[in-house]
């Protein structure tokens, strides 16, 4: 069962911490896998098969696509595992493959049109019962706002605010300058923002 991560404002910088790292790094296990150590993927898909999974499920809103999705990233993994150069970071590497896996599967199925609010997200608890009722309301309007966004927007911001990527390895994975992912992160965010307070206010 695939669990969401606890929402927060995707307008705030650094809301988002990056998972701890072991004391073995993801490019040294997918050397071992290189070298024939193939029961080591299972490390790298417990590490990265639940953000690899939300990135998936932000852009095709669908969680059985995006389940078949991850498999289908670490079954390519496997299989071309002899191209993994051992400078580049894996997770831009992993993301690449994604990338090539979701329009694949773009490109021989049309685009799904759902809402991404069956990605929702878990509310505290501890909040007061009209704060979760906010937040929640807030939400939907978040995860509207971001599934409204052209894709290359929507999928640099899943990159950069929901999976912790560095703008480097967006970078590898879009075939571009790291100067170019920032410009694209800022301005995916202003229109986010424009398309997020334009729906709240058509709720007051």
């Amino acid at each position: 069962m695939w669990k969401d991560r606890p929402a927060s404002n995707l307008f705030r910088n650094g809301q988002y911490s990056s998972t701890k790292r072991t004391n073995v790094d993801d490019e040294q296990v997918m050397r071992e896998v290189q070298s024939g150590n193939v029961a080591k993927l299972a490390v790298l898909f417990d590490r990265h098969s639940r953000k690899l999974f939300h990135y998936f499920l932000h852009l095709t809103s669908s969680r059985t696509t995006s389940e078949d999705l991850v498999q289908e990233v670490f079954f390519r993994i496997l299989k071309y595992r002899h191209t993994y150069q051992p400078e580049m970071s894996f997770r831009a590497w992993m993301y690449q493959i994604g990338r090539n896996a979701w329009m694949d599967h773009a490109s021989r199925w049309k685009a799904e049109s759902g809402r991404l609010e069956d990605a929702g997200e878990v509310i505290s608890a501890d909040a007061a019962p009209d704060r979760q009722y906010q937040n929640a309301q807030e939400k939907k309007l978040l995860y509207r706002a971001l599934a409204d966004l052209p894709q290359s927007k929507r999928e640099v911001l899943v990159m950069s605010r929901f999976l912790d990527l560095k703008y480097e390895e967006i970078a590898s994975v879009l075939n571009c300058q790291p100067g170019a992912v920032k410009v694209r992160v800022y301005r995916a965010l202003r229109e986010l923002g424009d398309r997020f307070f334009a729906l709240r206010g058509e709720r007051v």
